[in-house]
């Protein structure tokens, strides 16, 4: 600054277009403190720019060379025009600076800061309800950290998930583990690649797998399903709805979970589910389940779920009580493949296996099961064995009476 605002007497120096004045009191060194201003002309006007003190290390000569830096900018159009703006250009040149280096850096992360500092916070929070983040969390301390956790992005080669993949095969692990590890990683990495921290598709889609062999088979006999059902009833009356739902219906459990009023038509005996992209498909309600929900609805808002917990908030799993009736039953008993095993998931087999066996067209049921291919309904078709008889014994006859 200039100082105050009291009349200053300017005195010319020895180069053009530099004045100063001196300080009343200050001094510097055996002369009192001098304060030097400069000015050139632009377009008919002379401009004036303040510099500073002598004793900030400012002198006639330096003022001098500073305008005539600034007179030469205004005439090439390039860099500077005042000393104010040279401080703004070197600190916007240290703020790309420090941009740079950040950029830098960011690019020379490893996979495992990059997981603990971006990607598992925007993971639990997008998945604030879901279970399966615990399985998530373990398979990546467990497998894929010791490997791969200290490398950086660039770094990581698809030979490296043919260690993995090694490892986990050698000590016993299902083809399905190996499938979740990999695709654990793949949106690690699809969340890098949103970030601009790789531009490239996942190294460990390059690596061959283990065909999974996942299909469950099992699903209940009627007679088991009645007596799931009647010993779910003296337990829990929510469960036993739920169970009853999916038997009849097939739904899953997150679709259930999901359920809201809106969703469901009493006058069309129908409900509409969502799967867990987002697709949603029409299912029919029976007797029993139209009598379930009439019971269970009783001016509800159609935002309300149909389902809820204690607190009246989203049903996250079907809970223990499900599980602990089976166990009662002996429904697993001897079971040693967990394909086989009865869980909540294995009422959705039994609605479809019930229907394959009844004859219901395989493009029917896969409308009805919310199949994306029809190679998933076709588990079901060995049950309709019976019914491709009747079919080509219906046929033979239909050829001998024309």
């Amino acid at each position: 600054m200039e100082g105050s605002n009291q009349k200053r007497k300017w005195e010319k120096s020895s180069f053009k277009g530099v004045r100063f004045y001196k300080h009343k009191t200050k001094k510097h060194g055996v002369q009192y403190d001098k304060y030097f201003s400069g000015s050139y002309q632009v377009n008919k006007k002379r401009k004036f720019i303040g510099f500073g003190w002598a004793s900030e290390g400012w002198t006639e000569k330096r003022v001098w060379e500073k305008l005539n830096q600034f007179k030469y900018n205004v005439k090439t159009g390039s860099g500077p025009t005042t000393l104010k703006e040279k401080i703004l250009l070197k600190e916007q040149a240290r703020q790309q600076k420090v941009e740079r280096e950040e950029k830098d850096q960011f690019k020379n992360i490893t996979l495992k800061i990059f997981y603990d500092t971006y990607y598992l916070p925007a993971a639990v929070k997008s998945k604030r309800n879901d279970t399966t983040m615990p399985t998530e969390k373990s398979y990546f301390k467990v497998w894929i950290n010791p490997e791969i956790g200290h490398l950086k992005f660039r770094d990581i080669r698809p030979i490296h998930f043919e260690n993995i993949k090694n490892k986990l095969l050698n000590k016993g692990k299902a083809p399905r583990t190996l499938e979740h590890c990999f695709a654990i990683f793949n949106k690690i990495w699809s969340y890098a690649k949103i970030h601009d921290l790789v531009n490239t598709d996942s190294p460990a889609k390059k690596i061959d797998r283990p065909k999974v062999e996942n299909a469950r088979t099992r699903f209940f006999t009627k007679k088991e399903a009645e007596l799931l059902l009647k010993s779910l009833k003296k337990r829990s009356q929510q469960v036993h709805d739920m169970t009853l739902l999916s038997l009849h219906t097939g739904a899953r459990g997150r679709e259930l979970f999901n359920l809201i009023w809106r969703m469901v038509s009493f006058e069309n005996r129908s409900l509409q589910l969502r799967d867990s992209k987002g697709k949603p498909r029409h299912v029919y309600l029976t007797d029993e389940t139209h009598n379930m929900l009439t019971r269970l609805y009783k001016d509800q808002y159609s935002s309300d779920l149909v389902f809820k917990n204690n607190k009246g908030g989203k049903i996250n799993a079907v809970g223990q009580t499900f599980s602990k009736i089976v166990k009662e039953l002996k429904l697993n008993k001897g079971v040693t493949d967990r394909r086989d095993k009865a869980s909540f998931h294995t009422c959705r087999h039994t609605f479809a296996s019930w229907h394959a066996h009844n004859g219901t067209d395989l493009y029917v049921l896969k409308k009805l099961l919310g199949h994306s291919t029809i190679q998933l309904t076709e588990r079901y078709s060995h049950l309709r064995v019976d019914s491709l008889k009747v079919a080509s014994q219906n046929f033979n006859l239909s050829l001998q009476n024309e």
